[in-house]
């Protein structure tokens, strides 16, 4: 939005806002925390509400044509309403691809349909629509810009109360309760396993909220009731920062992670029904799932998921990356984060204006 209002002092924007959207003078039709809403049966719940902002929408902009509808993220939200403006001859944008490229690629036909422009963060994202002859363009990841080349370690740890020479492990067993019930046990084994082999580790463990900082250390009391934790309300990435190596969940984190140049391991469980339904219905296409792997075509860092996810293979993994020299990984961290940092939020603005004049 601030870097469309830079080229067009005079654009007047409206849809579904935040508080940073009605800020910059967006028109709220509806709030964004209406679309807030995670997980199947809470979807389900919301149902005819969703549906009612659905409509609502669809025929608000059609009777009061856009220049332009851009859809943030929401792909199941968005992609309908998108198809049905397109459809009345409203020029649509996507901006932040599903994820056609690991699982469900038929999707993309329905992308194609519903869009004039795919708007991806990732270069591997543009080479998928590209193959598919889907107009998309390549902006670069708004958190390349945000994160700094470069960081000061040392006044991360001085937060925490870490010397230089400490040895760091950073546990981030991901921000939802299914998460840290499925990851939180293993993980705390592993930390306990590597403190017996490295005498100044320091654990540190940041909590997106007390409810999930309880859950933690519910499951830290029976697993690790004698490992020394710092547990942190939220400030992940203090944490990061802080850290020697990382051990994660998958998703955006990884990524941050390694724009901080972080070496880490990701480990994943999914409930076995979940992961029986993913493996038998939606099979995945890809070599790798974590971001920096996914980034670099390569096994960057170790990848452990359900089974393979478990105290011994953590440790093993993470013990040479927090004894050891990481200087190739951490400089090749760093090529892939200045491709991926292109002012993400300018490439758009420019995207959707040539865009419009190619209209």
């Amino acid at each position: 939005m601030t870097a469309l209002q830079k080229r067009h002092p005079n654009v007047v924007f409206e849809g579904i806002a935040g508080p940073k959207m009605k800020a910059l003078g967006c028109h709220s039709i509806f709030d964004m925390e209406e679309l807030a809403v995670m997980g199947l049966f809470e979807v389900l719940g919301r149902l005819p509400r969703l549906l009612h902002i659905k409509k609502h929408i669809i025929a608000h902009f059609i009777d009061n044509p856009p220049d332009v509808f851009i859809g943030i993220d929401a792909p199941d939200f968005n992609l309908r309403v998108e198809l049905a403006l397109k459809n009345a001859g409203i020029t649509t944008v996507q901006y932040v691809s599903p994820s056609v490229w690991a699982w469900r690629p038929k999707r993309i036909f329905k992308i194609a349909a519903a869009t004039n422009l795919v708007l991806s963060l990732l270069p591997f994202e543009k080479a998928f629509y590209d193959q598919h002859y889907v107009p998309c363009t390549f902006v670069g990841h708004t958190l390349a810009d945000d994160i700094a080349l470069q960081h000061n370690q040392q006044y991360a740890r001085d937060q925490l109360g870490f010397s230089e020479s400490d040895i760091v492990l950073a546990l981030l067993p991901g921000s939802r309760s299914s998460e840290v019930g499925l990851l939180s046990e293993c993980y705390l084994e592993a930390a306990n396993l590597l403190a017996a082999k490295i005498p100044n580790l320091k654990v540190v463990v940041p909590l997106v909220n007390d409810a999930r900082k309880q859950q933690f250390q519910a499951i830290a009391a029976k697993v690790a009731p004698d490992l020394k934790l710092s547990l942190l309300d939220a400030q992940a990435d203090v944490a990061i920062k802080s850290a020697t190596a990382v051990l994660l969940a998958s998703g955006t984190a990884t990524l941050e992670t390694m724009l901080y140049k972080k070496p880490m391991v990701v480990g994943y469980k999914l409930k076995a029904m979940s992961y029986w339904v993913y493996n038998t219905f939606f099979k995945f296409t890809i070599k790798y799932f974590s971001l920096p792997n996914l980034l670099a075509d390569a096994p960057l860092v170790p990848e452990l998921l359900q089974q393979q996810c478990t105290p011994d293979a953590i440790t093993q993994a993470l013990y040479p990356l927090l004894t050891g020299d990481n200087s190739q990984l951490i400089a090749t961290f760093t090529d892939i984060h200045k491709h991926i940092r292109c002012d993400a939020s300018d490439k758009a603005a420019i995207a959707v204006l040539e865009l419009l004049n190619a209209n």
